[in-house]
């Protein structure tokens, strides 16, 4: 059996020791790539930093990141069961293991069960607001999958998905979905509509090809300028939520270093194949950033 690659997927690190009936399924739960589920923790430590609680509730902090590579892969393999048609249809994805028949659809299934398990355990670590909290996320992460065939902005569906830890986060923390809370939400859905359309620049051409819908797309030409926009927005909203919980101009330039990360950006992004991959890559520091300049305002 030849080794299973996908494109964008390099054989090393834990999946090169894994044995090769394996491999599919680590990477169905896209393990190769832990940019996925670094965006999905960051919002999540932001809101716990924010609120005050990265000291005392490191562990916390520790739970949302085993929860995130958890439901992050369970999503990852959601989103393959009901999109293996489309995966065979575009190059990128064709290769990845349901599209290709490198792992069966009861067997992704029974993958797919594992993973929620362990994310039923970090779900029980928390309160029962914050659990409710948690819950509800299903039906948007449900939905998700299919919102690439109904409307050209798939990213802001899923930024609705990927930014739900920021709720679970301040929650668990503040103890109900306060307005500073909401706000650090709104601009984390922002960030996140920003780095997805630079991720859906890689496959233009055959999602045009196809019928997927992307908000690459749907901006053409001016996706650069989109994401601009969208990024500027995050750090406002972003900004605000900093400035209910500490209304001070010194604890704004806490947000400075993140701002320079997505200006930098927006400045250099190339729409040529490589790049679009780099720069969202590249926000998972831009995350580090974030949660620095949370974690100082939260302790300050």
């Amino acid at each position: 059996m030849n080794d299973f690659i996908v494109p964008d997927t390099e054989v090393r690190g834990l999946l090169a020791i894994l044995p090769r009936g394996l491999r599919p399924y680590a990477m169905l739960a896209r393990f190769d790539r832990p940019i996925g589920w670094w965006l999905l923790f960051w919002p999540g430590a932001w809101a716990v930093a924010l609120a005050g609680g990265a000291v005392k509730r490191w562990d916390l902090i520790l739970w949302l990141l085993v929860g995130s590579i958890a439901m992050r892969g369970a999503g990852c393999v959601y989103n393959d069961i009901v999109d293996r048609d489309l995966d065979a249809k575009v190059e990128r994805t064709r290769s990845r293991p349901l599209a290709s028949g490198a792992a069966s659809l009861k067997a992704a299934w029974g993958w797919l069960a594992l993973l929620c398990l362990i994310g039923l355990a970090v779900l029980v670590q928390l309160s029962p607001y914050a659990a409710v909290v948690a819950l509800v996320s299903l039906a948007p992460v449900a939905a998700y999958p299919f919102m690439k065939r109904i409307t050209w902005w798939p990213q802001a569906w899923l930024g609705l998905v990927f930014s739900w830890a920021a709720l679970v986060g301040w929650s668990e923390v503040a103890g109900a979905l306060t307005l500073p809370g909401l706000t650090l939400y709104a601009g984390c859905i922002c960030w996140v509509i920003g780095y997805d359309s630079i991720y859906a620049l890689q496959d233009k051409e055959d999602d045009a090809l196809i019928g997927i819908k992307s908000s690459a797309l749907r901006m053409g030409k001016h996706v650069r300028l989109g994401v601009a926009v969208f990024y500027a927005l995050a750090l406002l909203l972003w900004g605000a939520a900093v400035w209910q919980v500490r209304p001070q101009l010194l604890a704004l330039l806490a947000l400075l270093p993140v701002a320079v990360q997505l200006l930098w950006q927006v400045t250099t992004l190339k729409d040529d194949g490589a790049d679009p991959l780099v720069k969202f890559r590249s926000n998972r520091f831009a995350g580090l950033l974030m949660f620095l300049g949370c974690l100082v305002v939260g302790v300050a």
